[in-house]
């Protein structure tokens, strides 16, 4: 994969040598394209006229589309793991953290961010299609989700400000698929609404 820091848009290229371009701008546009369209029916055409690239920069990067979609994946987890922590900070208890971590799920499904859609529900719409590149940074990123939210239970229970009736990790994936439940429905607007009363109704299940 090239190395954005040593290339700049506006460098001259040699005979033979790869387009130059600032990698994290161009993954920033692929993955709207993945978000919106999903993996099946995005093209190269599409990817091309969003990033600005030629099919034969990006082919010399990334190898082929589902290497586009999985470098476009890991830049989109890591910016929103990077929101979910900076979210989560705030918190004080680990009731606070657990609405942050909620809110942040919330926030994204509704308005122009709900409609775009997930890149993770994306993929695991369109999953059969791939081989196990696909499946294993999906996998791993709601292993991280899952840990996270383990984490959050034993600060609340620590803190008292959590009570947890059923096993936690139970608890954690039941949370894990309403939230990206959300995600889904807000990619038609079906989750629109006061982004207040699904925090406040799910944080009731850990009064």
């Amino acid at each position: 994969m090239t190395d954005s820091t040593a290339q700049t848009p506006h460098s001259k290229r040699g005979p033979g040598r790869p387009r130059e371009f600032d990698l994290p701008q161009v993954l920033d546009q692929a993955v709207l394209v993945f978000r919106e369209k999903g993996y099946n029916a995005t093209s190269i055409g599409d990817l091309c006229q969003a990033t600005g690239l030629t099919s034969g920069s990006l082919y010399k990067a990334f190898k082929d589309k589902l290497g586009i979609f999985l470098a476009a994946l890991d830049h989109y987890l890591t910016a929103r793991n990077t929101a979910l922590t900076a979210r989560m900070a705030q918190g004080q208890t680990g009731r606070d953290q657990l609405r942050a971590f909620i809110s942040v799920y919330v926030d994204a499904s509704q308005g122009r961010e709900g409609r775009t859609g997930c890149m993770v529900i994306s993929a695991l719409t369109e999953i059969t299609t791939f081989d196990e590149r696909m499946a294993l940074p999906v996998l791993k990123a709601y292993e991280r989700l899952e840990a996270t939210l383990l984490k959050i239970f034993d600060a609340g229970r620590a803190d008292g400000s959590l009570t947890l009736t059923t096993d936690p990790r139970i608890t954690a994936r039941l949370l894990l698929y309403t939230l990206q439940g959300m995600r889904l429905a807000g990619k038609i607007g079906y989750a629109e609404g006061d982004p207040a009363d699904p925090i406040d109704t799910l944080l009731q299940l850990f009064a």
